[in-house]
C-alpha cells in the first residue's frame, strides 16, 4: 500500500515537472518577442517597474532584440542540458558557454566588437568537455559493442599483479 502511494506521488511530481518544462519551452516565442514592446526611437525606456537605457546601441528596441537573440537560445540550451538523459549531454555546455560569453559581451557597453573573441574563451572549456565526453563514449562503446567490462578487466589486472607480487616474493626467498 505504501509503495503504491509513493509511486503515485512520484508520478504526480514527474507530471508537474514535465508540464512546467513543457510550459517553459512553449512560452519561449513570447519571451523572445518581449523586445517589441520597447521603444524604437529612444535610448531610454522608462516603465513603472524599471528603466533601461543604452548608449552603445541606437535604441532600446535594437539592444533588446540583440539580447533576446542571445538569451533565448541560452535559456533553451540550459533547459535541454538539465533535462537531457543522453550520455553526451555534457557537450551542450559548449554552446551554453558560447551564448553566455556573447550575452556578457552584449551587456558590456564598452565592447566595440560583438561575437569575435568568444572563441578564445570557449577553447579551454572545449579542451575539458570534449575529452571527457569522448572517454564516456569509449567506455560505452567498449561495453555495448565489444562486450568488454572494464571492472572485470581491472579485477583481472589486479589478480595478475598479485600473482606477479607472489612470484617476486617466492624468487627472493630462494
Amino acid at each position: 500500500m505504501e509503495k503504491a502511494r509513493t509511486k503515485r506521488k512520484l508520478f504526480r511530481r514527474s507530471i508537474v515537472i514535465s508540464s512546467l518544462i513543457a510550459l517553459l519551452i512553449a512560452i519561449s516565442p513570447y519571451i523572445f518577442y518581449l523586445y517589441e514592446s520597447a521603444p524604437d526611437d529612444s535610448q531610454i525606456w522608462e516603465t513603472f517597474a524599471f528603466t533601461i537605457s543604452t548608449e552603445a546601441y541606437p535604441n532600446v528596441y535594437s539592444m533588446l532584440w540583440l539580447i533576446m537573440g542571445k538569451v533565448l537560445p541560452l535559456y533553451l540550451l540550459i533547459l535541454w542540458f538539465f533535462t537531457c538523459k543522453h550520455w553526451w549531454y555534457h557537450v551542450i555546455l559548449i554552446p551554453i558557454a558560447m551564448y553566455s560569453f556573447q550575452t556578457f559581451t552584449l551587456l558590456n557597453d564598452d565592447a566595440e566588437f560583438v561575437d569575435e573573441a568568444e572563441i578564445y574563451y570557449i577553447i579551454p572549456i572545449m579542451m575539458v568537455i570534449i575529452p571527457f565526453v569522448y572517454l564516456i563514449r569509449l567506455k560505452i562503446f567498449d561495453k555495448v559493442v565489444h562486450g568488454i567490462d572494464l571492472k572485470k578487466l581491472d579485477e583481472e589486472l589486479e589478480q595478475l599483479k598479485d600473482l606477479d607480487d607472489y612470484h617476486d616474493e617466492s624468487i627472493e626467498i630462494k
